[in-house]
């Protein structure tokens, strides 16, 4: 859904993984228990490669630049309009990943962005989950990666490594395995497959000798993973060799996601207690009669009966702004307990002071549209503290208009007006 651009505050929801890298602008939407459906997205863009492992660390920044920049433009919006970003990028595996992309998203954003950096992964299981970090999330495309996270806020991962440490189970690990079959193949070293036309065919080479000159020739993770369809395709013909480098995908990503489950216990004691799991990318996706997915969740319901496959209704860059939403969200939501728990400490006499510059901050909450019911709240209570200040003789200037305002704009105003004069009763400036 594309809406138009009213001046209001934007989020920006960025997905880098190794093959592309989409972001999406989308609007601050107001504090609601139940998201819009269809979400509003503003603009969306893409770009290539933002995995600094796998292209350099100043190729990705470019690349992250630049589909941030097309999407504001896009959308018609600029910097200063937006209000977070969450970057979510494939490599980022540690603390000092997270800082240094940090680092220089304070150089591009004015000092009022909010700033997230996660890897990509957790905006994907955000895709599924709208927002909610519970759960784990299988992501298996050009690469792997198993993370989870519990409701107390633990989280762990499995897999991710890249294709040098084993993402066995991946595009990239499954491709790799059918061209070293076809190599094996033609040497004696293995049994004879169809791999070896298929890939040859789909190549357009004449030859397995041809295969290391180009693989070499450009021995990226996404051209490799590219052959994954062709590994399938033979497979489902009946080629015991595509069959087998399947099946030991299969057993590969159900591993990891049991090594998340078991470390964090999403599944309970008894192994029984539901759980969701999103599932990301291309190579789990449903095929004609070779389903890799169905049959990684299959392997897992032996362990794991409570597993709850989910299929994301949205992209993980969504996920990845939804992210942002709900962090604004959860601070707005600590800022509004803790004024409320002033409002219980104001009745004392010491902190009058302290009371009355709470008062000014709930006016301003009043203001904005999307605050208005909570704004709308506090000013009752607001009223009620004031006629007990008024009531016990500590502030005997402090008046009370016995009118209940029948909208946010109504209850603005007189509570302009009444702050106003309090304020000047007692000579607060």
């Amino acid at each position: 859904m594309s809406v138009s651009r009213d001046g209001s505050d934007v989020i920006l929801g960025l997905d880098g993984g190794t093959t592309s890298t989409v972001c999406i602008c989308m609007p601050l939407m107001p504090f609601s228990a139940q998201l819009p459906d269809p979400l509003p997205i503003l603009a969306r863009a893409v770009a290539g490669c933002s995995n600094h492992n796998s292209v350099g660390e100043t190729a990705a920044r470019e690349t992250l630049e630049h589909v941030m920049a097309e999407v504001l433009s896009k959308s018609g919006s600029n910097r200063s309009a937006v209000r977070a970003v969450c970057l979510a990028v494939s490599g980022v595996n540690h603390p000092t990943d997270q800082e240094r992309i940090l680092n220089w998203l304070r150089d591009i954003f004015p000092h009022h962005v909010k700033l997230f950096v996660q890897n990509d992964a957790v905006a994907a299981l955000s895709s599924g989950t709208m927002g909610k970090l519970h759960g784990c999330v299988l992501i298996a495309g050009t690469g792997t990666i198993s993370y989870g996270f519990t409701e107390d806020g633990r989280e762990a991962r499995a897999a991710g490594a890249g294709p040098v440490l084993g993402d066995w189970g991946s595009g990239y690990g499954i491709a790799a395995q059918a061209l070293t079959a076809v190599v094996r193949a033609h040497d004696g070293r293995g049994p004879q497959t169809t791999l070896t036309y298929s890939i040859l065919d789909n190549l357009g080479l004449s030859s397995p000798d041809e295969l290391i000159g180009w693989t070499y020739a450009d021995p990226s993770w996404a051209r490799i993973a590219a052959l994954v369809p062709v590994v399938v395709s033979c497979a489902e013909s009946g080629d015991q060799v595509a069959n087998q480098i399947l099946l030991d995908s299969v057993k590969d990503l159900a591993e990891s996601v049991k090594a998340v489950v078991r470390r964090l216990g999403l599944c309970g004691e008894d192994g029984k207690d539901p759980f969701p799991l999103v599932m990301v990318g291309g190579v789990l996706a449903a095929n004609k009669r070779w389903d890799i997915g169905n049959e990684v969740i299959n392997c897992i319901c032996k362990d794991y009966p409570g597993v709850h496959p989910v299929r994301p209704k949205v992209e993980p860059a969504v996920g990845a702004a939804l992210l942002a939403w709900t962090f604004i969200m959860k601070e707005l939501e600590a800022g509004l307990t803790s004024l409320k728990h002033a409002w219980a400490c104001y009745c004392k006499y010491e902190l009058l002071i302290a009371g009355l510059n709470l008062v000014k901050y709930v006016w301003t909450c009043c203001y904005r549209s999307e605050l208005a019911k909570v704004g709308l709240n506090l000013l009752k209570q607001a009223w009620t503290v004031a006629i007990l200040r008024d009531y016990l003789g500590i502030c005997s200037g402090v008046k009370m208009i016995p009118t209940t305002p029948s909208s946010a704009e109504e209850a603005e105003g007189l509570a302009s007006l009444e702050a106003a004069k309090w304020a000047i009763s007692l000579q607060i400036s």
